[in-house]
């Protein structure tokens, strides 16, 4: 017997990986009367990937004939047992007031608050300009030990956090990769992939050869070197390349030309 057939929005596990369903249609072939067991119509869903590796992956498949799918069972709100205390809903109020009011104003910085670095008053410098420029093109080139990452870290998370970036992508040299992705992840908690020839055979091995590497996890990095190798390839090759990376510079938002010295970024 087939699983239960899902409702659009529920998640199924679908070759073993998570999906939403978008939309089904049902069959409008008419079921054989003289078939010896009764037949059961088919369906035909759309779904959407769930993973962080596969945002914007769309599958179809048709459900009764697809082997090991699994429904996830739907969770249920909370029943509503009582309102909330008049304080309680005040404070609320509060909150969310407050977070309009610190998104819409420049000078209501949040990324100071929301990391484990001390930070200097001279570092919120370049999160003013990024935030009073349209299209954020900044050059920090600070003397060496002022804490050029901590500025552009800092940039990084308020952009995020007022949602004018969905995904960053830091260009540095090799050397200093882990360094950068250690340091995002421990002093503002933003956790970061390193794009190299092992990720991306382990990409194309799992998602096909025509995996888009940069589209894979919102915020990335990798080297100068990579990406001299991939301008080596074939004319094909290269073309791909650009195609995937252009994919993902079309929603660029905000971009850092250089940090420093040796150190470049580039943000959407």
């Amino acid at each position: 017997m087939p699983a239960p057939l899902p409702e659009p929005c529920q998640i199924v596990i679908v070759r073993q990986r998570p999906f939403v369903v978008s939309d089904i249609q049902a069959s409008t072939l008419p079921l054989s009367a003289t078939a010896q067991q009764p037949l059961v119509r088919q369906h035909l869903l759309s779904l959407s990937s769930v993973e962080d590796e596969g945002l914007g992956e769309e599958l179809s498949i048709v459900w009764e004939i697809e082997p090991g799918v699994i429904p996830v069972d739907k969770t249920q709100l909370p029943a509503l047992k009582d309102f909330d205390l008049p304080r309680r809903f005040d404070a609320f109020l509060d909150a969310v007031a407050w977070g309009s009011v610190s998104s819409a104003d420049n000078k209501a910085l949040q990324a100071p608050f929301r990391n484990g670095v001390e930070v200097h008053d001279y570092q919120l410098d370049p999160v003013v300009r990024a935030l009073s420029m349209p299209l954020v093109n900044l050059i920090v080139a600070d003397d060496v030990g002022l804490g050029k990452t901590i500025e552009a870290g800092l940039v990084m998370q308020e952009l995020i956090l007022r949602h004018r970036a969905r995904g960053i992508l830091i260009v540095c040299p090799s050397s200093i990769q882990v360094q950068w992705k250690e340091e995002m992840r421990d002093k503002f908690g933003l956790e970061f992939r390193i794009v190299d020839s092992t990720l991306l055979a382990d990409l194309r091995r799992r998602r096909g050869i025509h995996v888009n590497p940069w589209a894979h996890f919102p915020r990335l990095i990798t080297s100068i070197d990579f990406l001299r190798r991939q301008e080596g390839q074939s004319q094909e090759s290269q073309i791909r390349w650009r195609d995937a990376a252009g994919r993902v510079d079309q929603t660029t938002a905000t971009r850092f030309v250089r940090i420093g010295q040796s150190n470049h970024l580039n943000q959407s």
